[in-house]
């Protein structure tokens, strides 16, 4: 066994194998890969093994697409057999949302060239005698869905890695990860150590246990999972060819063809965990008793569809262990806090995952970054928060709930409240309806006298519609008070505080006390890392206002940059909270409650000061993500609700009142403002979406070198505003883009109804030269085109003069 290794991968399954086969991919021939028992031990060997394309996020889809490419060129390249079936799928709709899900789903494989298509009740009965198909609303149809064999496709990537020159080890536990003070580690085993500069903890359910070896909880629980396989049904004997599958969700159950008989598994409401303590160390190859009376509503349903299903004798039972991440997706990524540990962790689809997840880990170990945003996957969405009691009534609700749709928007219960601010209660009371950042509740929107104090889910517009709608244009009119107290903060001090910034970020630091600047944060390959304000407090005192769920995210960048001596650099998210105050009325309720001069002369836009607001101390940013008038108040949490009292009372005689998150959405969207993790991501370049503007050649920063490759490149794509012409919902974020004669076009990146200029809207991203201000395009709204105009300027204050408090009435741009 090698005693040094570019990386060690630590969990021979399904996943393991395949990150093993893509570093070797990548020319790291010097890999090995640990496995405590045997290749595919653990939830590998006994699953189901279905492969599907389509998924509700676009880059999922593209990785998942890659997937099932990818296996019969495992066979031809490594003569291992992966027992591919792609006789393909049908998906089934029974009621309109999950219609709606469908068509959008097409929608986005038709931009992404994946075959994905409604057929006709006589097609789907030619496809599969087998099912009953009334009452279904909607029928498509997926030709390259199926299933392959556990075994055959573990041991492919398996035989393509030791081809490639990596070395696998059977039999072999780790018993130890032990961190260097050079950044490197010791793996140790029973046969030996290995020293490494990357450790890939893909331990499937041991992931825990290998992650405590490291000083990691990470949130994760098995729960047992069911599936059985009937006897020879004749009917498929006498048909001579294989069947598709079917995905009748809404039935919560999942069927195809194993054999000459059927699979059907299910995720019953009756769900049971397992090894909550801690995965036996000699568990491998077991199973289960059987449990089949938990599934049994499930299985009614799947007879009444496939009535063979009832008739025909069950030949096994398998009930196997899966290990669950509170949203049901992989926690994948570096750990952020320490240096070259890599976590892929908590898949549920696995074989239609796995050759997308084995890529998109070593582009990101060897090339420093992803070539895709895998943001909503990235472990780094967690925090210290999501402890074991959050974990399990997420995991408890994801089980139960699995082929439940996930709308736009949605919110779900479990687990909550985690993370909560002084001022809760009140806004409770005051009827805030409550969405979760990085584990805090923070208000959506508040529900008004007569206003329903609950929201309801769809892919159309919803009951929040309307009282969102009161707010933003309160704001507009008058002026609104948002909590941003989910905002992330940061606290920069010390003789190296501007210098350790300016190292950091792509724009100049301000050189005046009381000025901020927005600057951008570049990743590896050029693109947008994230996007923050700076503020200079004083002389050597910045405060860093960044996106509250990335908090995490960025700790990765914040390390790249060693600290100057004598600067420290904290997080002030938890200690500080804060609100803005917006809308042409701001400045009025504002002077109310403070000696502070707030003239445009005094405090123009982007200036700062510590002011003291009705005896609460504070630190006051003229910004507003808004667009409008306004000022983001930052204060001690211990205040929070003084600040909070003060300013709704202050409001209350102008007419103004609390907003939410919602409200937020929509006017930033009308302002044409973009947002980290939906307009903003590494995906994109700055000169795409316009921040290269913000980005100061003559200096150095962070990955200035990625981007000085790409700075000259003309945009691949173009950051655009669309007004769309729409009445039962909105874009929200992923639809897909075409010109009028149907070659795609592009994707919305976010969108919303704007209130105040009373038009549908998005912002989107079109290829580049493929259509200009005035143009017409149809955007895919419920996977239905609407027709939509690009807009040469943003349709709220396009040129900034509410921004900086120029005019008090509300002008749009038509």
């Amino acid at each position: 066994m090698r005693t040094h290794a570019q990386a060690v991968v630590i969990g021979g399954g399904l996943v393991g194998c395949s990150i093993l086969y893509h570093l070797a991919r990548k020319g790291w021939a010097d890999v090995v890969l640990l496995e405590r028992s045997e290749l595919t031990s653990g939830s590998t060997w006994h699953a189901a093994a279905n492969i599907h394309g389509l998924h509700d996020v676009t880059n999922i889809s593209r990785l998942q697409h890659y997937t099932m490419k990818l296996y019969k060129e495992l066979e031809a390249e490594t003569g291992q057999g992966c027992g591919i079936f792609q006789p393909g799928s049908l998906y089934l709709a029974q009621t309109e949302a999950r219609e709606h899900q469908l068509r959008i789903q097409a929608a986005k494989a038709k931009r992404y060239g994946m075959n994905f298509h409604e057929v006709s009740r006589d097609e789907a009965e030619r496809l599969h005698p087998l099912v009953d198909f009334d009452g279904i609303r909607c029928i498509m149809y997926e030709p390259d869905g199926g299933n392959v064999d556990p075994s055959g496709v573990t041991h492919a990537y398996a035989t393509g890695a030791r081809q490639m020159g990596a070395e696998i080890h059977r039999f072999t536990p780790v018993t130890g990860t032990e961190a260097q003070p050079d950044g490197t580690w010791i793996v140790r085993t029973g046969k030996g150590d290995i020293a490494t500069p990357w450790v890939i903890n893909a331990a499937g359910l041991w992931a825990r246990e290998v992650g405590r070896m490291a000083g990691l909880e990470l949130p994760l629980i098995p729960t047992e999972h069911q599936y059985f396989v009937t006897e020879t049904i004749a009917e498929i004997a006498e048909l001579g060819r294989r069947l598709p599958s079917v995905a009748d969700r809404d039935g919560e159950y999942y069927l195809r063809q194993e054999g000459l008989g059927l699979l059907v598994g299910a995720y019953e409401k009756r769900m049971k965990f397992w090894a909550e303590d801690g995965t036996p160390q000699g568990f491998g190859h077991e199973l289960f008793a059987d449990d089949l009376e938990r599934i049994e509503p499930n299985m009614l349903r799947a007879i009444e569809r496939v009535p063979a299903v009832g008739t025909a004798g069950i030949k096994r039972v398998i009930n196997g262990p899966m290990i669950w991440s509170p949203d049901s997706s992989a926690l994948f990524g570096p750990v952020p806090e320490l240096t070259g540990y890599f976590c892929c962790n908590g898949i549920i689809p696995g074989f239609s995952q796995s050759g997308g997840l084995g890529k998109l880990a070593a582009e990101w170990i060897v090339e420093g970054e992803p070539t895709l945003d895998m943001f909503g996957w990235d472990l780094a969405r967690f925090g210290h928060w999501a402890d074991r009691a959050f974990t399990r009534a997420r995991v408890e609700d994801q089980y139960a709930n699995r082929f439940k749709i996930h709308f736009p928007n949605e919110e779900r219960a479990a687990g909550r409240p985690v993370r909560t601010r002084p001022a809760y209660g009140m806004q409770k009371e005051m009827g805030a309806i409550f969405g979760l950042n990085f584990g805090w509740e923070h208000p959506l929107w508040f529900a008004a006298q007569g206003e329903p104090d609950h929201e309801t889910y769809g892919f159309t517009r919803q009951n929040w519609w309307a009282p969102v709608g009161r707010e933003a244009r309160m704001l507009r009119e008058r002026a609104g008070i948002i909590d941003i107290s989910n905002f992330a903060k940061y606290e920069v001090k010390g003789a190296g505080a501007e210098d350790w910034l300016n190292a950091l970020f792509a724009n100049r630091m301000p050189v005046k006390v009381g000025r901020s600047c927005l600057t951008p944060l570049i990743g590896k390959r050029g693109g947008i890392a994230g996007d923050f304000t700076v503020t200079r407090l004083g002389a050597e005192e910045f405060l860093v206002v960044g996106s509250g769920m990335a908090e995490r995210f960025h700790q990765r960048f914040f390390r790249a940059v060693p600290l100057p001596e004598g600067t420290t650099f904290a997080s002030r998210t938890e200690a500080m909270c804060g609100f803005n105050l917006a809308g042409p009325r701001a400045r009025d309720i504002l002077a109310r409650l403070t000696d502070a001069d707030l003239s445009n002369e005094a405090f123009p836009f982007m200036a700062s000061a510590r002011i003291t607001v009705a005896g609460v101390e504070v630190i006051a940013l003229r910004v507003s993500f808004t667009g409008d008038l306004g000022w983001e108040l930052h204060c001690a949490e211990a205040d929070q609700v003084a600040l909070y009292t003060v300013l709704l009372d202050a409001g209350r005689d102008f007419g103004a009142g609390p907003v939410g998150s919602r409200a937020l959405m929509s006017l930033r969207v009308e302002k044409g403002y973009g947002s980290w993790g939906r307009d903003y991501s590494p995906e994109y370049w700055p000169q795409e979406s316009g921040l290269d503007r913000l980005i100061k050649a003559d200096k150095d920063f962070l990955n200035k070198s990625a981007w000085q490759k790409i700075a000259a490149n003309p945009p691949r794509e173009e950051m655009v505003m669309l007004e769309i012409d729409a009445s039962l919902a909105d874009a929200s974020g992923g639809e897909p883009v075409f010109l009028a004669d149907g070659a795609p076009a592009g994707q919305v990146s976010s969108g919303a109804y704007g209130y105040s200029v009373e038009k549908s809207l998005a912002i989107a991203y079109l290829k580049a030269g493929m259509a200009k201000p005035g143009d017409t395009v149809h955007v895919a709204i419920l996977g239905q085109n609407h027709i939509a105009r690009i807009l040469a300027r943003p349709p709220f204050d396009p040129i900034g003069d509410r921004l900086r408090g120029a005019i008090p009435a509300l002008e749009s741009a038509q």
